[in-house]
């Protein structure tokens, strides 16, 4: 007998992260309609407004568990939310899906049975880059990041990392989080140090300010600049416009990835939306696509999806993509890649430099008993 499985869409849909929500949701949307036949159940989605507010985010799941009945929840966009309502959703028992939230607590020290992300970690995005930069020769960085958690937390991966490997990092800065309009000091900073290159990771709107102020000072020639894929993602990297031409990135998708589950997945994405997808809009999908096959191995109520969805396997957009059982965090490659102008004109794309061995969180503290 087929069953009703009720999914709690929590997502900003208003605040600085409302363009991310609506990524994650209309990449859901398309999981739901492109691998939903493969199972006899029907979901029944009920959308709530975080508003990238952690309280409101905890109040919102709230309801979603207790009055709406949720049989799981979907979305999460803020590592801050996220913090918010984690002894909530392992209290209550109710499965939650993290679509982006890259807090490495999640999956490590603050881990739950309840909790798998299909997104990213914080760390795991940028530290394969340390090894990277040096294999390319380049031995001396220069980092910045904005001042708050993720930005600490994605500068400190990396930086690990690239120690690690034999490099050296000459000098850092944590700009102030979203109060930074001019980055000119600390650009100086970095020109006048003996790095051999510039390594950051910035979001949003503060990526796009980043990339055509370091543009604007004419760096790139002699000091190229790396960093997490935030920096130049496809969600705004024309907004960035030529300015991103050169910089080189770390991301766990994009959507010149060459795999048939990939032409499949943007083709199907420009013809719902008029525009390619994200990273944000591939951890909706990949979250349906993971729902949908837990459904159809049975699983239907709260503690029998949080099970299967921690045993997740698949080939999707991203290449070959799991769920580590010891974490609940994904297990997925990781490209290198260049932005360049698009040949026919169209603005920027993406040139997959590397495709890097998937990528493991260490257990960071997680004590699981799936």
């Amino acid at each position: 007998m087929a069953d009703e499985i009720k999914v709690g869409l929590l997502l900003p849909y208003s605040g600085v992260y409302a363009a991310l929500g609506g990524e994650i949701e209309a990449g859901f949307n398309l999981g739901l309609a492109t691998f939903g036949a493969q199972t006899d159940d029907t979901f029944v989605v009920v959308t709530e407004d975080t508003e990238v507010k952690p309280p409101v985010g905890l109040a919102k799941a709230k309801k979603l568990a207790l009055q709406d009945k949720a049989d799981v929840i979907v979305g999460v966009v803020s590592s801050g939310v996220l913090g918010a309502l984690r002894d909530f959703v392992d209290g209550a028992g109710v499965p939650l899906i993290v679509a982006n939230a890259g807090n490495d607590a999640a999956t490590g020290e603050d881990c739950s049975p309840f909790i798998t992300r299909f997104s990213f970690s914080n760390s795991q995005v940028n530290r394969p880059m340390g090894q990277y930069l040096v294999d390319q020769g380049i031995t001396k960085v220069f980092t910045m990041a904005p001042d708050y958690a993720a930005g600490h937390q994605q500068i400190g991966a990396f930086k690990a990392a690239f120690e690690a490997a034999g490099g050296e990092v000459v000098g850092q800065e944590f700009t102030p989080f979203q109060k930074t309009q001019d980055f000119g000091p600390y650009l100086a900073n970095a020109k006048s140090s003996d790095a051999q290159a510039v390594y950051v990771f910035y979001a949003g709107g503060e990526a796009i300010s980043y990339v055509k102020q370091y543009d604007s000072f004419g760096l790139k020639e002699n000091l190229p600049l790396f960093g997490s894929g935030f920096l130049t993602s496809s969600l705004y990297v024309n907004a960035e416009g030529p300015a991103a031409e050169g910089v080189i990135a770390s991301s766990y998708y994009v959507p010149t990835i060459d795999n048939p589950e990939n032409a499949a997945f943007v083709e199907a994405y420009k013809a719902a939306n008029n525009r390619l997808p994200s990273e944000f809009a591939v951890a909706g999908y990949d979250a349906a696509h993971a729902l949908v096959l837990a459904s159809a191995n049975g699983a239907s109520d709260r503690a029998s999806l949080a099970k299967a969805l921690s045993t997740s396997s698949f080939d999707g957009p991203r290449g070959a993509t799991s769920i580590d059982p010891a974490t609940n965090n994904i297990v997925q490659p990781i490209y290198v890649y260049e932005t360049v102008s698009a040949a026919d004109g169209s603005g920027m794309t993406q040139k997959v430099l590397a495709s890097l061995a998937p990528e493991q969180d260490p257990v960071n503290g997680c004590t699981l008993a799936n």
